[in-house]
């Protein structure tokens, strides 16, 4: 895994979202962005699930993704909605919306730095 490309990946998301509030054309799908095993992270994190179950770490990227996607979807549907839906309201930097990216993101380097801890001790 590109711990670094998924973390990109995932603060992309603003700016994609930002995009969308500025012109909600349902471009956006909530029920495919709210599936957090559609993306790549979800796919490798399903794909490694047996291997780092075991993992506080593991789990705690499960668990914040998955919420990350349902909140990126609840903001598509309230603009789909025709809901006034402000950007700092929806995206800025307290909103539901940042706090579960900064949660991804976080459990992201949480879990790139255990498991690179991990191989220097088995070396």
């Amino acid at each position: 895994m590109d711990f670094d490309a998924a973390i990109n990946s995932h603060v992309a998301w603003k700016m994609k979202l930002s995009s969308y509030l500025s012109k909600p054309d349902h471009s956006l799908d909530a029920a495919k962005i709210e599936a957090s095993d559609q993306c790549e992270l979800g796919r490798w994190i399903a794909a490694e699930n047996q291997k780092y179950s075991g993992l506080a770490e593991f789990a705690a990227l499960r668990k914040e993704h998955e919420h990350f996607h349902k909140i990126a979807a609840g903001v598509v549907r309230k603009a789909d909605a025709g809901q006034s839906v402000k950007e700092e309201t929806a995206l800025g930097a307290h909103s539901d919306f940042a706090n579960a990216s900064r949660a991804v993101v976080n459990a992201l380097m949480a879990l790139k730095n255990k498991l690179a801890t991990g191989k220097a001790a088995a070396r």
